[in-house]
């Protein structure tokens, strides 16, 4: 059948809980049927590789490369992307049209402990993210960290199955799959992912057509906030190997932004914040983030 749009999504069931979002918000946008769109899966070097850390294959673009070339050939029209797994320069002519209402953008411990507090000595902790490594480090270097790769169904069975007593997942990711457990780990304590809990639509920078049709689907204050966030990664380099963390809020007509860098063993932590109108998001992120680089020199990532 003749679709209007074609999408693009890796095939986990997030990804797929994600696209048909997707699907349903253009479909109500604009009055489609369901048959309008069409969603096409494809697995990604990332899905594909589960037996060694990111960082080990090549780091953050491994989830969006197939989906890229996808968009480059001409297969599908716009592709869906969770953006904390987008790298911070996107290939020539491609961009992020779109930004969803971003969801609950905190990490959640899951397992048989209430907080970090709560772990006792020497307890073994899943998590394959450099970032919550660092942090957990940072706070009770007493735990013992495991390397728990997989998406997250996989990552709950290696909890049942007594791999780890605990892990961090996102709680968009769980409200995305209807899971609702675990408990939410304060800001103050941890800062998210960069552009956790965001979904953005990525599609050719030029498509006017295409620009048009998600033009309802975009939240303004999602995007800024993201914007200033990936702004703020991209002077560092926003690799999978470098701790990195923070968050951005828009709150009536200001952004705020606090953000951390971590070294990978958690030894030192370096927090920043700041504030200025929404307007100018991708200028904060940017100025916080060289601040921030003026400050540790090159072999505060290595240690």
């Amino acid at each position: 059948p003749n679709s209007k749009l074609r999408i693009g999504t890796r095939g986990s069931k997030l990804a797929l809980a994600q696209a048909h979002d997707v699907r349903r918000k253009l479909c109500q946008a604009h009055g489609w049927d369901e048959d309008d769109v069409a969603i096409n899966v494809f697995t990604t070097t990332g899905d594909a590789v589960q037996d060694r850390p990111l960082t080990e294959i090549g780091g953050k673009g491994l989830f969006t490369k197939e989906l890229e070339e996808a968009l480059y050939r001409h297969d599908v029209d716009i592709a869906v992307h969770s953006m904390k797994d987008v790298a911070t320069t996107l290939p020539p002519n491609l961009a992020i049209l779109c930004v969803l209402k971003r969801e609950d953008p905190h990490d959640v411990l899951v397992g048989s402990y209430a907080s970090i507090n709560d772990l006792p000595s020497g307890a073994v902790f899943g998590t394959s993210s450099i970032r919550r490594a660092a942090q957990l480090r940072h706070l009770r270097p007493d735990i013992n960290i495991v390397e728990f790769r997989g998406n997250v169904q996989t990552r709950l069975q290696k909890l049942e199955d007594g791999v780890a007593q605990a892990t961090f997942l996102a709680r968009a990711g769980l409200n995305r799959l209807g899971l609702n457990i675990g408990h939410n780990v304060p800001m103050a304590e941890m800062l998210p992912a960069l552009a956790q809990g965001a979904v953005g639509i990525e599609a050719h920078e030029d498509d006017e057509g295409v620009r048009e049709l998600l033009a309802p689907l975009n939240d303004v204050p999602s995007h800024m906030e993201i914007l200033c966030e990936r702004a703020f990664l991209r002077v560092l380099d926003g690799s999978c190997r470098t701790p990195v963390a923070g968050i951005a809020r828009v709150i009536g007509g200001k952004v705020h932004l606090r953000a951390e860098v971590l070294r990978p063993n958690g030894s030192e932590r370096l927090g920043i914040n700041g504030m200025t109108d929404v307007g100018e998001a991708e200028a904060l992120g940017k100025r916080l983030g060289e601040q921030v680089l003026e400050r540790i020199g090159p072999e505060f990532m290595v240690g």
